[in-house]
């Protein structure tokens, strides 16, 4: 199972999209890849049409690609893009991968056994451009997941890699971040006259809007 700070798996596979090589997929751009139980249902639909609704807007200005999966066939995946855009008007133009066979699942850890053997948990993986796994969450089929939250981490994911700092609990964007500490005496006296915000010598935080 793939852990965070893991390259990320590659493989081939069938999609709404076409044929797709997942490190071709991922060169030069951030992915969110993500798994549903099944077409047709009621949770998945409103997760999807969430996906489908940002990705324009969001994601795609933020240099990410957006990635779907389950346990279906691409027959199944093509009624059910077309069933939700006539009923509401959403488009999932992102491909949504359909893994029958369950290959991609189980590489990815997305088939857990306790809690279904035959549909794909609802896992997020947030991959990097150089293919590098960065976060990792996952969802009991029967709990939709939080567009904020998958939103504010790509967003905290980007800005650590860009800034090298760490961001506290609930940051949100915005607000200030965390600097690392300092790792030699002389750094610690350049903190004590830096102007960043201390609660403490290993504990700084800055402003970067």
């Amino acid at each position: 199972m793939p852990r965070i700070g893991d390259m990320a798996p590659d493989f081939k596979a069938i999609t709404t999209q076409g044929p797709l090589k997942f490190s071709d997929y991922n060169k030069g751009a951030w992915v969110v890849f993500f798994s549903h139980p099944a077409d047709f249902t009621p949770v998945c639909t409103t997760e999807m049409s969430g996906f489908a609704q940002e990705q324009e807007s969001f994601f795609e200005k933020r240099n990410t690609k957006l990635l779907g999966l389950s346990i279906d066939s691409i027959h199944s995946h093509i009624a059910w893009v077309d069933n939700v855009r006539k009923n509401t008007g959403i488009y999932f133009r992102f491909p949504i991968i359909a893994d029958l066979d369950m290959s991609v699942s189980k590489l990815y850890g997305m088939l857990q056994p306790g809690e279904s053997e035959t549909a794909a948990v609802r896992a997020v993986f947030f991959i990097d451009p150089s293919g590098k796994i960065r976060l990792i969450m996952y969802y009991p089929l029967s709990v939709g997941r939080s567009m904020h939250e998958i939103k504010r981490a790509l967003i905290a994911l980007q800005i650590n890699e860009e800034k090298k700092v760490s961001l506290p609990l609930n940051w949100e964007p915005g607000q200030k971040v965390i600097v690392p500490p300092p790792k030699t005496l002389t750094e610690y006296e350049e903190r004590l006259n830096s102007g960043l915000e201390m609660v403490d010598f290993y504990l700084a935080k800055k402003d970067i809007s």
